[in-house]
């Protein structure tokens, strides 16, 4: 196993009580994530960790490489299951709505997983993207924290324009900044 990996499973309770720890953080980014989130049809997020995201926007299937995370996830009300965004097992075209909060600094190569979201999504389908930016306030301030230090030391960090960059060649036409406060922006793309 990894040392990320093996970080979110052996200290997945640490990882989510700082959410408890840090409500007006928590609350901010799920206020940015409301916003974005199409509340219709079936939604999936990608990465869903511990479900904090998932559960109050209305996401009901997560997948997550972490049993440990995903028992959380699933006590919160999402239904989980175990593997990885690069290959994910569902049917073409069958999500209204993918979330992919914090999860594309923990990728070796993110593209992949934009090709699969685009992939799961129907027409006119949405990925809403919740991330960290290179060289923002968010980065540097976790980069020293006792709790996210441990997750977040040894990532990659995107710009806007990597991350645009994704979006665009994985087929999104339509892409847009939903949301930027601190270095924590919110992309949304649309599928044809």
């Amino acid at each position: 196993m990894n040392p990320l990996r093996q970080a979110f499973e052996y200290n997945a309770g640490d990882y989510d009580r700082w959410f408890d720890d840090h409500p007006h953080i928590y609350s901010a980014q799920l206020s940015m994530l409301r916003d974005a989130v199409p509340t219709d049809g079936l939604g999936l997020e990608i990465g869903v960790g511990s479900g904090r995201f998932a559960a109050p926007l209305g996401i009901s299937i997560g997948i997550d490489p972490s049993l440990a995370l995903s028992a959380r996830a699933r006590a919160r009300g999402v239904e989980t299951v175990i593997g990885v965004g690069e290959h994910l097992p569902f049917r073409d075209n069958t999500c209204d709505a993918i979330l992919m909060m914090t999860v594309i600094c923990f990728l070796d190569d993110p593209f992949p997983v934009f090709q699969e979201a685009y992939r799961l999504l129907k027409p006119s389908g949405t990925l809403v993207l919740g991330f960290i930016e290179r060289d923002g306030a968010i980065a540097r301030k976790y980069q020293n924290d006792d709790v996210k230090g441990r997750f977040l030391r040894s990532v990659t960090y995107y710009s806007i324009d990597d991350v645009t960059t994704f979006y665009r060649d994985a087929g999104f036409p339509e892409v847009s900044i939903a949301e930027r406060v601190r270095g924590f922006s919110v992309i949304v793309g649309k599928k044809q």
